[in-house]
């Protein structure tokens, strides 16, 4: 099963302009899922003369049970917003907390 998990799922339809993979070892366990990759997903959805651009960073975990993609921050996120949300995912223990998240979202969309 591949769930979306975003209001409007038409958002991730094409290719992502940018991934960072935080994880791809597949031997990570939660709760009874098998982790295989994790992944943000950069998808820069327009631009403002002022603001820069609109930026849409998901969350993407494949698991032996089915993947999930949600989202992870979205707005005008300035120069590489992706690299940042990297680095601060990977300084604070952020990871385990996203696959946890997804695990519980991916649990409730198989019930």
């Amino acid at each position: 099963m591949n769930v979306i998990d975003l209001h409007d799922p038409k958002r991730v339809d094409g290719t992502p302009d940018d991934v960072e993979v935080l994880l791809s070892s597949g031997d990570f366990l939660q709760d009874d899922f098998k982790i295989s990759k994790v992944e943000l997903r950069l998808y820069n959805e327009r631009t403002d003369e002022k603001l820069g651009i609109f930026s849409l960073i998901t969350s993407f975990v494949e698991t032996d049970k089915g993947s999930i993609e949600m989202i992870y921050d979205e707005g005008f996120r300035g120069q590489n917003p992706l690299l940042r949300a990297t680095e601060f995912l990977t300084s604070n223990l952020g990871i385990s907390g996203l696959i946890l998240r997804s695990v519980i979202t991916l649990q409730e969309k198989l019930k």
